[in-house]
C-alpha cells in the first residue's frame, strides 16, 4: 500500500512538470512573436517616400544637365547682375545727393529683389545652381562706386544703370529668341518691360544730375 502511494505521488509529479515545461513554451513562443512586431506598411511606406525623393533629385539633375550653353551663360548672368543693382540701389538709397538718383536707386532695389526671386525659383525647380556673388568685373564697379561721394556718386550711378540696363535688355531679348528652355525664356520675355522702365527712369534721373 505504502509503495502505491508513493508511485502515485511520483506520477503526479511528472505530470505536474511537463505541464509547466508546456506552459513556459508557449509563453516563450508568445513573447517572441509580440516583442518585435513588423509594420510592413509603415516598412513599405519608407521605402515608396525614399524611392519619390531620389526620383525626384534624379530628374532635377537631368533638368539642369540638359541645358544648353546660351540658358547658363544667361541665367548666370542675370543672377550677378540682379546682385549688382540691388547692391548698387542700397548704396545710392543711402548716398545719394540727387533726389532723383535717391529714387532711382529705391526702385532698383525694390524691382530686382523681385526679379531676383524670381530667377531664383526658377533655378530651384530646374535644380540649377545660381551664383551667389558678384564676378570680379562687377565687384570692381560696385568698388569704385562705393567710393565716390555727393554730385560725383549722383553722376557714377546715373551713368552706371544706363549702361547696364542697355546690356541687360540686350541680354533678356537674345534669351527670350535664342533660349531653349520655356521657363527661362518666359522669365526673360515677362522681364523685359520692367527693364525697359529702368532704362528710361535711369536716362531722367541722369539728366537731372545735369541740370
Amino acid at each position: 500500500m505504502k509503495n502505491s502511494i508513493l508511485a502515485l505521488l511520483a506520477t503526479v509529479a511528472i505530470v505536474a512538470c511537463k505541464k509547466q515545461e508546456t506552459k513556459t513554451d508557449n509563453y516563450s513562443t508568445d513573447s517572441t512573436a509580440t516583442a518585435f512586431p513588423v509594420d510592413s506598411a509603415k516598412t513599405d511606406g519608407d521605402s515608396a517616400l525614399i524611392s519619390s525623393d531620389s526620383t525626384a533629385v534624379s530628374s532635377a539633375n537631368s533638368a539642369a544637365n540638359s541645358l544648353s550653353d546660351q540658358d547658363k551663360k544667361f541665367a548666370d548672368g542675370a543672377a550677378r547682375g540682379g546682385l549688382m543693382e540691388v547692391m548698387m540701389g542700397e548704396l545710392a538709397s543711402t548716398n545719394a545727393s540727387n533726389k532723383s538718383i535717391k529714387s532711382l536707386g529705391e526702385m532698383m532695389v525694390k524691382d530686382h529683389r523681385s526679379v531676383n526671386e524670381e530667377l531664383k525659383k526658377w533655378a530651384s525647380a530646374k535644380g540649377y545652381n545660381l551664383p551667389t556673388a558678384l564676378d570680379t568685373e562687377k565687384q570692381k564697379l560696385y568698388d569704385d562706386l562705393k567710393a565716390k561721394k555727393g554730385v560725383e556718386f549722383d553722376q557714377a550711378y546715373g551713368d552706371l544703370m544706363v549702361e547696364d540696363h542697355k546690356k541687360d535688355i540686350a541680354e533678356f531679348k537674345k534669351e527670350s529668341s535664342d533660349g531653349k528652355e520655356a521657363s527661362l525664356k518666359s522669365f526673360a520675355s515677362k522681364t523685359l518691360p520692367t527693364l525697359e522702365h529702368h532704362l528710361m527712369e535711369s536716362e531722367k534721373a541722369k539728366a537731372a544730375v545735369k541740370k
